[in-house]
């Protein structure tokens, strides 16, 4: 896919620019970003879905990511659609199924132990966000090595791993959704120092082997306005 620029088509996605960043105010991490921001993930990451991907936000900065501030557990955080054609939905957009993301395959990011999840909460009506349970459908993987990926927003009774299960890296774990405190069909990936949005710090990640824009990475971060896909 040809590199699009955001301002193009920025409206398709402001939907989700509140979407996770409001989800849970806690600690605003004031010093974290001088102890991670060059930060060297120690898991082999590849992107976590098939096809190309665009980076509706992501980056190390507030003026690249919403999630920079004031989530410190989600600081590093991205959020991804599909994009055909400009758009990232067919029709009207009033169903999920409209959308070209919504129900897409979703891998392990790297290699682990699912130590958390969620598989039952309904999938919201585009433009109404759940605000009881805001993870929605999710899955916490423990890299066994002080990194824990969260992956949230699945659809309702896609994801096929358990509590307890060993996943490798590139393993289909779910499908995508718009379930939780989110307006619309997206994938919301982030990486953080525990499985505790309490105790957590978010990280950033680096992913191996991976298209930007047509550009081959061989490691990197994926930032806002960017099309990625796995090589």
């Amino acid at each position: 896919m040809k590199h699009i620029k955001s301002t193009v088509y920025a409206f398709a996605f402001a939907f989700l620019l509140t979407s996770c960043a409001e989800m849970l105010m806690g600690d605003e991490g004031k010093f974290d970003e001088e102890v991670y921001l060059n930060y060297k993930t120690k898991t082999v990451l590849e992107l976590p879905f098939e096809d190309d991907w665009y980076i509706a936000a992501g980056g190390k900065s507030l003026e690249e990511n919403h999630h920079f501030s004031p989530n410190r557990h989600q600081r590093y955080a991205l959020d991804m659609v599909q994009i055909i054609n400009r758009r990232g939905n067919t029709g009207d957009g009033t169903k999920n199924e409209d959308y070209y993301c919504f129900g897409k395959r979703l891998n392990a990011p790297g290699d682990g132990k699912i130590i958390a999840m969620e598989n039952t909460i309904e999938d919201n009506v585009p433009g109404v966000k759940n605000t009881k349970q805001t993870f929605g459908n999710y899955i916490i993987i423990d890299h066994l090595n002080g990194e824990y990926s969260f992956m949230l927003h699945l659809k309702k009774n896609s994801i096929i791993v358990e509590v307890g299960d060993a996943v490798v890296r590139g393993q289909k774990v779910g499908l995508a959704g718009n379930s939780g405190y989110s307006t619309g069909p997206h994938l919301h990936y982030h990486l953080q120092t525990t499985s505790s949005l309490a105790t957590g710090t978010g990280l950033p990640m680096q992913f191996v082997n991976y298209y930007a824009d047509d550009v081959f990475t061989e490691r990197g971060e994926p930032v806002t306005s960017q099309t990625v896909r796995k090589n």
